[in-house]
C-alpha cells in the first residue's frame, strides 16, 4: 500500500496512505494534537507519579516520544508500544519531530527510541523505559499491568475491526483499577463499545479540527483532572 510524507498544519511531518486517505497523526498538526490528546488529558492525570503507559499504534514514535520527555516530571514511565507494521527507517528520518520541539535538543532521545531493539526493555533515559511489541491488537493479553492507556489506532472509518467490544475488552484487563484509557476518538460506537465492557466514558473537547475526543475510566478513578 502506498504511503507518502505529509507536512501537517503545525509544521510537523505525518505518514499518510492515499488509498485510505488516512493519516497516522492529524493533518491539523501531528504534534498539537498528539500533546493534546494524550498529555494534556491523559499523562497530565497522574502528574507527579511513576506510570505504566500502553500504546496501542506506536507508528512514527510522536507519542512515545513527547512521553519520554515529559517523563521528567513523573520520576520514570515505563513505556509499552504496540505495531503490527512498524514503519521503515527511511520513513522515521523524514520526522522532523525533534527539530519541531526544542529546536533539535531532543534528536538524541528520539534516535534512541528507534534504534533500541523490539521485544525488551531498554532504558531510553533516567527516566524513560521503553519496549516495542510487534503484535496484532488482538494478542494483547496483559493483565491489570497499565495504569494509561493511549489508544491511537487507525480510525473506525477505515480499520472498525480494531474498536470492537473485544480489543476494549482486552484494554480494559490491561489497566489497573483507576486506570484510564484516552483516544482521539469521539464516534457513538466507540463510546458505547467502551462502556459495554465496563468503562465510564467521558467526553473532553478535542484538539485542533476535532471537536471532541473521549477518555474511558476503569471502575473508580479519583485522580484529580488536570487539564490546563
Amino acid at each position: 500500500m502506498k504511503r507518502e510524507i505529509i507536512r501537517t498544519e503545525d509544521g510537523s511531518t505525518t505518514i499518510r496512505i492515499p488509498d485510505w486517505d488516512e493519516c497516522y497523526h492529524s493533518k491539523h498538526g501531528a504534534i498539537q494534537e498528539a500533546y493534546h490528546v494524550f498529555i494534556k488529558n491523559g499523562l497530565s492525570l497522574f502528574k507527579g507519579r511513576p506510570l505504566s503507559i500502553l500504546e496501542i499504534g506506536f507508528g512514527t514514535g510522536l507519542n512515545a516520544f513527547i512521553t519520554a520527555i515529559e517523563s521528567v516530571h513523573h520520576g520514570s514511565v515505563d513505556y509499552v508500544g504496540v505495531e503490527a507494521y512498524p514503519v521503515s527507517a527511511e520513513e522515521i528520518k523524514a520526522m522532523n519531530y525533534a527539530q519541531a520541539i526544542g529546536s533539535g535538543r531532543f534528536q538524541d532521545l528520539f534516535d534512541a527510541i528507534h534504534e533500541s531493539g523490539w521485544e525488551k526493555p531498554v532504558a531510553i533515559s533516567g527516566h524513560f523505559t521503553l519496549t516495542k511489541r510487534q503484535q496484532f491488537f488482538h494478542e494483547i493479553s496483559d493483565e491489570s499491568r497499565f495504569d494509561l492507556i493511549y489508544f491511537d489506532a487507525f480510525g473506525y472509518r477505515v480499520q472498525p475491526e480494531l474498536w470492537t467490544e473485544d480489543i476494549f475488552g482486552r484494554m480494559f484487563r490491561a489497566l489497573k483499577d483507576e486506570g484510564v484509557l484516552v483516544t482521539y476518538a469521539a464516534r457513538g460506537v466507540v463510546k458505547r463499545n467502551l462502556q459495554t465492557v465496563g468503562f465510564r466514558v467521558e467526553k473532553c473537547p478535542g484538539p485542533p479540527g476535532k471537536r471532541e475526543m473521549m477518555r474511558g475510566f476503569k471502575e473508580h478513578f479519583n485522580g484529580s483532572p488536570e487539564v490546563n
